[in-house]
């Protein structure tokens, strides 16, 4: 079942959001987008494919365009404000009474990371090839994973290993490019599976 919706960010933005919600939800996803100046949006066909695998696993999914993309308001902030949507985003799946799990690809997956960082929930974390710039040391305890493709053209994958390394990161690199055409239900399986990891002691 999908439910369009309205998301209110705390300075005063309007976000266009849609869950996909599962018949017996066994928890809610988060899910941001790439990067919105290179065409990224919450119907990218990665958003879409992921969404439909942790459906069929059972989560409900709450994905959300940023500020300035599609019918929502506002101007792209080069991941500053963004961190204000998804704390709206979170804000909304917290009122389902589910478990949050947070997610994102690219630019979404560094700008949900930022977000988590100095947070004191334990939110599991399984992002998709964020780029290594500006990623925080200061995240609270939960499982976190990172899926790179062995393939991807866009971020640093031995910068992204060693901020992974540092912070006890679960990196896991599967076949692909930052794209990942046609294995986007893969992709959302690794995913489903780092919630399941034991929690990191960052």
């Amino acid at each position: 079942m999908i439910d369009r919706i309205q998301l209110n960010t705390t300075d005063g933005e309007t976000l266009e959001a849609r869950w996909d919600h599962t018949e017996r939800p066994v928890g809610a996803v988060v899910f941001c987008h790439p990067h919105p100046q290179q065409g990224g949006t919450m119907m990218a066909p990665l958003m879409v494919a992921v969404t439909t695998r942790l459906v069929e696993r059972g989560f409900s999914v709450l994905r959300f365009n940023f500020r300035g993309i599609g019918a929502s308001t506002g101007k792209h902030d080069h991941g500053k404000a963004e961190v204000i949507d998804v704390a709206a985003a979170v804000k909304s799946a917290h009122e389902t009474g589910l478990a949050i799990h947070l997610s994102g690809w690219s630019f979404g997956a560094g700008t949900a990371l930022r977000w988590l960082s100095g947070q004191q929930d334990p939110i599991p974390y399984a992002g998709i090839a964020p780029s290594p710039e500006d990623l925080p040391d200061d995240l609270p305890p939960g499982p976190k994973r990172i899926v790179v493709g062995t393939r991807d053209q866009v971020v640093d994958v031995e910068q992204i290993r060693a901020y992974a390394e540092r912070l006890s990161i679960d990196l896991l690199l599967t076949p692909g490019d930052h794209f990942f055409h046609g294995r986007g239900k893969k992709i959302g399986e690794l995913v489903a599976q780092g919630f399941e990891l034991p929690s990191n002691p960052v």
